[in-house]
């Protein structure tokens, strides 16, 4: 049975985005669970690579890997007023267990501040306990009524940092250090760029003093946040009494953070790069870099193409498609639909003239090198396909980046922009850290993405809104 056919992105991004996700071995969707999705194995593949390169980056900055219960007592999500009020609609609650009704509900794990509030509490007593940084691989659970595979599912994975700190100043060094980690995986791993900002007040997270985030842009030109990380100064220490003893010999309570990121950056990697072909996985992030597909016709030229083609793919770590009843366009046709950055081929002629045939996933382009200098070329393609692959989103968010000096001119830019058809822009515009700037921009269905952390253009002006002075511009944008 032929593989259906990938929705063009010009005709229509969101059906071209889930093709791309079906037919690349990613995800489909869990229909017997409400917005929930199986995460096949190339998807599972990408993810525990993602996995692998922040973990490392975590635990080289300090922080240990724990685990908590996916069930929190109710009463603890309503010690924090704005927490509660943030998650409530999002919240499954279990109230019969064992046959019985339960005399408090459980919540399952929106996410884990206040259960490791809970905790934190019996752990730390001291400054010398202090900081205590702890991260969690998990599964959360938010009752999402719009639902896209990878994007926003009403169950996803993801990790959750927690640190608790002695200073209001170490625990914000701690939120920009892991904001930072976030934007270096998207960046050198992810080749997606991002723009690392503040969040407004109205769209912080809930129970935070501040968060922080980094923006992407798709190739519609939407928004997806790809990463947050939140100062939750003494909200939570004080909700569950997490206090330490300072080194002057006084109670105080600690001040914490939280940060994460999410299987919604896989949605991210496929809108970033992936063609009308299928998926393109940047080779940093592909679990299967290169791929040697043997071609023969005749039985008696079987065997002596399999042997050059296994020594080949032994030299050089890639997998060699050794398939049985597949004819070799099928293959090439079956790697190309999974974003494998490099697919080799080997037949009769190239052994004869000591040469392969090698193509890359993201140009298509096919060229011929000896057998000899392959195990030196396959590095240098990949890497300068991450670096293409980089450099092209780069010039994407460059160029769909615009200034705008009204209220007016933001509104005509964004208002007709929609996931399916796109045209979306970042739009860079003066706007205050205010509750009515927010609501405005919400009335076109845009939202200030992020306050960025760097002036990107010209300094201090007049907010469009409230005509008082601030000093940047924001970034708005339509967004997943």
């Amino acid at each position: 049975m032929a593989e259906s056919p990938i929705t063009a992105r010009s005709k229509d991004f969101a059906a071209w985005y889930q093709d791309v996700v079906l037919s690349g071995d990613m995800a489909e969707p869990a229909e017997i669970v409400k917005g929930c999705m199986v995460i096949r194995a190339n998807g599972y593949a990408v993810w525990e690579v993602l996995q692998r390169e922040l973990d490392n980056r975590f635990k080289a900055t300090g922080h240990q890997n724990m685990y908590f219960p996916l069930l929190i007592p109710k009463s603890f999500l309503e010690k924090e007023a704005e927490h509660v009020e943030g998650f409530a609609p999002e919240l499954a609650v279990v109230t019969v267990a064992g046959g019985k009704e339960l005399e408090e509900p459980y919540v399952i794990r929106p996410t884990s501040e206040t259960i490791i509030g809970h905790f934190f509490a019996k752990w730390i007593q001291s400054w010398r306990d202090l900081p205590m940084l702890v991260n969690q691989w998990a599964n959360v659970m938010r009752w999402e009524l719009r639902t896209r595979m990878f994007l926003r599912t009403t169950e996803f994975l993801w990790q959750e940092g927690h640190t608790a700190h002695s200073s209001h100043d170490e625990a914000m060094e701690e939120v920009l250090r892991m904001l930072d980690v976030y934007a270096d995986v998207a960046e050198n791993i992810m080749a997606m760029p991002v723009i690392k900002g503040q969040k407004t007040r109205a769209e912080k997270f809930a129970g935070a003093e501040k968060t922080f985030s980094i923006e992407a842009m798709m190739q519609n030109g939407l928004a997806l946040q790809a990463g947050t990380s939140h100062d939750l100064g003494q909200n939570f220490g004080k909700a569950f009494d997490v206090k330490f003893q300072s080194k002057e010999g006084q109670l105080d309570h600690v001040w914490q953070t939280s940060w994460g990121v999410s299987t919604r950056l896989v949605g991210g990697l496929i809108m970033s790069h992936s063609d009308d072909k299928g998926l393109v996985l940047p080779p940093k992030l592909a679990p299967t870099k290169a791929v040697l597909v043997p071609i023969y016709r005749k039985d008696e030229e079987r065997a002596q193409v399999m042997e050059v083609a296994s020594k080949i793919a032994k030299d050089i770590g890639a997998k060699l498609d050794e398939r049985e009843g597949q004819t070799p366009g099928a293959k090439f046709y079956h790697w190309e639909r999974r974003g494998v950055p490099v697919v080799l081929e080997l037949g009769p002629r190239d052994i004869a003239a000591g040469n392969i045939v090698l193509k890359t996933r993201h140009t298509g382009a096919k060229e011929i090198t000896t057998q000899e200098g392959i195990a030196e070329r396959v590095p240098q393609v990949l890497e300068q396909m991450q670096a293409e692959l980089y450099a092209a989103a780069k010039k994407r968010l460059d160029d769909n980046t615009v200034l705008a000096n009204s209220i007016e001119q933001v509104e005509e830019i964004l208002r007709p922009v929609t996931a399916e058809k796109g045209g979306g822009r970042f739009v860079m515009a003066h706007m205050k850290d205010d509750a009515r700037c927010d609501a405005r921009v919400k009335e076109f269905k845009a939202t200030i993405r992020c306050i960025p952390l760097v002036d990107r253009f010209d300094g201090p002006g007049k907010c469009i809104v409230t005509g008082e002075q601030v000093d940047r511009r924001v970034v708005i944008a339509k967004a997943y």
